[in-house]
């Protein structure tokens, strides 16, 4: 396995404030990692050291073999950053706008253009190329701030929260922007807020808290690791939530945890040890279905990455 990024025994302090103590990170190559925890864990951190933006006061860097400390030129040139606010020219028309990353790349004009153009076709903006970036939607503008971050074809992308504050079709086009570069070969480390969105698209994920590492894995493992699988039924009439209720803890052997009113109506139970979940799918829609009682939802799943992250880091997703 060729490792991409790597960190270890990452130490920064701010003052008295402990921002980093000790973490330690492999990025595969060609994956998506994603870095999660709470405000202040250390995330946005551990992106500046490896982008040659901090120092760290202790510990090892390194991108594509090169230590960020040492060789932090070498470093620059193998990376791009996207930050957590689209840092794109407003006054400048998309193209201008790539076109004055490839000019302050040393790009030679000719060559700047034609990656200019490239990156717009390729990230659905040429029909908007000629217009003032203040015009763009909030989709368009992060998809050209990544684009901006491409010009020099970085084999190691950092995205820090790339879809804050973003709808939901135009995170969806973020994300299929990032599986695409993958694709092609790039290696992407990913800060996000949003459990779903390193659900979606990291291969592997390191949870942090507090400037530590709390638990690595990937998106499976992790949920396997904080909970078994969990039986979800919704039913249709909210009325007859109290005998779905018995009926699951007839079947599962447990209690059934229902929703608290205006929740949903969502009964959750815990599968206990040793029971398959196929059986118990299986005569729990039966057993419904004799009682008449009808269901918008039911399966069973594993613990989603929310319950992880409250279980790991002891906060509010």
């Amino acid at each position: 396995m060729t490792v991409a990024v790597e960190c270890a025994g990452l130490v920064k302090r701010y003052g008295r404030t402990t921002a980093l103590a000790g973490v330690d990170l492999e990025v595969p190559a060609n994956t998506v990692w994603g870095l999660l925890g709470p405000n202040g864990a250390g995330k946005t951190s551990v992106v500046r050291i490896l982008a040659t933006l901090l120092r760290a006061d202790a510990g090892v860097a390194r991108v594509g073999g090169f230590d960020v400390a040492r060789d932090g030129e070498r470093v620059r040139g193998l990376i791009g950053l996207t930050g957590q606010f689209a840092a794109v020219d407003e006054a400048l028309t998309g193209y201008e706008n790539l076109l004055l990353v490839g000019r302050l790349l040393e790009l030679a004009g000719r060559t700047a253009r034609a990656r200019a153009d490239e990156l717009l076709t390729r990230f659905g903006l040429t029909e908007a190329a000629g217009r003032l970036v203040r015009t763009y939607s909030g989709g368009m503008r992060r998809r050209l701030d990544v684009a901006a971050s491409l010009v020099a074809a970085p084999s190691v992308l950092f995205l820090d929260e790339p879809t804050t504050g973003l709808d939901p079709r135009s995170r969806g086009e973020v994300w299929g922007l990032v599986r695409a570069l993958v694709r092609e070969g790039t290696t992407v480390l990913l800060t996000t807020q949003y459990l779903e969105e390193a659900d979606q698209l990291a291969q592997g994920i390191v949870v942090l808290d507090e400037g530590r590492v709390v638990r690595t894995g990937t998106p499976a493992e992790l949920k396997a690791a904080v909970g078994g699988q969990t039986l979800h039924v919704r039913p249709t009439d909210l009325g007859r939530l109290a005998e779905a209720e018995r009926i699951v803890a007839a079947v599962v052997g447990g209690v059934g945890r229902p929703d608290e009113p205006g929740d949903g109506g969502e009964i959750s139970s815990a599968l206990l040890p040793g029971r398959s979940a196929g059986a118990v799918l299986a005569e729990v829609a039966a057993r419904l279905a004799a009682a008449g009682i009808e269901v918008a939802e039911l399966g069973v799943r594993l613990a989603s990455l929310d319950e992880v992250f409250l279980a790991l880091t002891g906060a509010a997703a």
